[in-house]
């Protein structure tokens, strides 16, 4: 999603590592599903700014916004085939890479966004270095937010979720083994199906955050959101090695410093950002339905059944293992 855009979206951060053959000016042609005017590409946007003046040109960035370059899977397709050098891309897109990455984004393994920085922080070095290894430089962590379910009719059981036609990214594995658990009728769709799929009743109800929901109109097609999350979602810049090794070390220094600070201040736009299309939504029409304890204890032992379901399948017992033992230390230090 997008959202499931879904961040997306840490700014553009290049490897201190390479050392290019000879120095030239390079512009990075980044696709991302973000649209225009969203909070996304306003935080994205000035941190490119900022790289062409600090760099004096010799590195700029040149975003192809709102799906003009086709769905994630698209992009991290041309960026092998070397017709774009980078995306800001969902965990979706990430997965393309490394689908074990997708383990931060497990339903229902956490409680706070204070739990998903401590847990994604730590292992994030962890999966830099495995995206090293198949030629990617994955920069630092973007943000998407709680995905909440939206629909035309009210959802407060498991049987109401049953009885939509609901919106499945296509390519999200971890989603789909969720719902083939729950027994829910997914209808699988790129992200930039899902507008005109709410519109025509192809699909009567998705799954998203707040931001992504107002930024890309879906909230205007449904009636009612969830109280309670699915997930949490989240995103990054990745950006091919070769493009990287025709940046002089200098200037990887200046994007580096600069993507840093972008991608910090981006967490924090996003997460008010989210608040803010809250408000707008349920301003708009939209009604948040509480979800009760029943549905959320459904969803809950469901998916612990499928943590452990996908392991071997997008990631192993030990990253696994891993997401637990630093949620539980994190829980260990909070205790009230």
């Amino acid at each position: 999603m997008i959202s499931k855009l879904l961040g997306l979206c840490a700014v553009t951060a290049l490897a201190l590592h390479a050392t290019p053959a000879a120095a030239e000016n390079v512009e990075l042609r980044i696709a991302t599903l973000a649209p225009s005017g969203s909070p996304w590409m306003a935080v994205l946007d000035k941190s490119a700014a900022e790289i062409k003046t600090k760099t004096a040109g010799r590195v700029t960035l040149k975003y192809f916004e709102g799906g003009q370059q086709g769905d994630e899977r698209d992009f991290v397709r041309k960026i092998k085939l070397g017709q774009l050098d980078g995306a800001a891309v969902t965990a979706i897109g990430l997965s393309m890479i490394d689908e074990s990455i997708r383990v931060l984004e497990l339903p229902m393994m956490f409680q706070s966004t204070d739990e998903v920085d401590y847990v994604a922080d730590k292992m994030w070095p962890y999966f830099q270095k495995k995206f090293e290894k198949k030629g990617f430089k994955l920069n630092d962590r973007g943000e998407v937010g709680w995905a909440y379910f939206l629909s035309k009719s009210k959802v407060e059981s498991l049987g109401d979720l049953k009885g939509q036609k609901l919106w499945q990214w296509g390519d999200d594995r971890l989603v789909g083994a969720m719902f083939k658990k729950l027994g829910l009728n997914g209808v699988p769709l790129g992200v930039p199906e899902v507008d005109s799929s709410l519109t025509s009743g192809r699909i009567t109800a998705c799954y998203g955050s707040p931001v992504a929901a107002v930024a890309l109109q879906w909230y205007t097609k449904v009636k009612f959101m969830t109280s309670m999350p699915m997930s949490y979602g989240i995103g990054a810049t990745v950006v091919s090695l070769e493009t990287v090794k025709k940046i002089t070390p200098e200037d990887q220094k200046a994007v580096e410093a600069i993507s840093k600070a972008g991608s910090k201040k981006l967490r924090k736009v996003i997460r008010k950002a989210n608040e803010d299309a809250k408000n707008t939504m349920t301003r708009k029409g939209v009604t948040v339905v509480q979800s009760p304890a029943t549905l959320v204890d459904e969803f809950t032992k469901n998916a612990l059944d499928v943590h452990k379901e996908l392991v071997g399948k997008l990631y192993s017992q030990e990253e696994l293992d891993m997401v637990l033992k630093y949620r539980e230390e994190f829980r260990a230090k909070n205790k009230k």
